[in-house]
């Protein structure tokens, strides 16, 4: 993994303790010059359909505050921004504002994943020629094996 100096950090979910980040991801943190913290609006399928946002804006809210909160804390400088529900706009919008050198992507674990972060990843990889790292979190915060896409 190369050291990247604009990192983009899509967070769809949250770790309970920073932590437990996989030592290949806090390498990419410690690495970045400039790090943008991304959460997209997850909202249901039926939220979506009749535009009800509010619970997935506060959710994206919270999870931002959460993460800005964690790389603080082990002094990493970021900022970040709540995204559109759609994860793949998400990346799409902040890949041509922050041109980042590498992105960072925070999923739910396929135990609790909606239906926005189906393909997102192979979406992600066909659409944009940038090295991408993934690891999923589950429902209590725990963090699986990050894997280099």
């Amino acid at each position: 993994m190369s050291a990247s100096k604009r990192l983009l950090v899509l967070v769809g979910a949250a770790v309970t303790d920073v932590g437990e980040l996989p030592p290949s991801v806090r390498l990419l943190l410690d690495a970045a010059d400039e790090v943008l913290v991304v959460t997209p609006t997850l909202t249901s399928k039926l939220e979506w359909i009749v535009s009800d946002t509010d619970k997935a804006r506060h959710d994206a809210d919270e999870r931002l505050a959460t993460v800005l909160g964690q790389l603080t804390s082990v002094d990493i400088a970021a900022r970040g921004v709540v995204g559109d529900d759609s994860p793949l706009t998400v990346v799409e919008d902040h890949v041509r504002a922050f041109a980042p050198d590498h992105l960072l992507i925070a999923l739910r674990n396929t135990a609790h994943a909606d239906w926005q972060e189906r393909g997102l990843i192979e979406n992600v990889v066909a659409e944009f020629n940038l090295p991408v790292t993934v690891f999923a979190v589950d429902e209590e915060g725990r963090v699986g094996k990050p894997r280099p896409v």
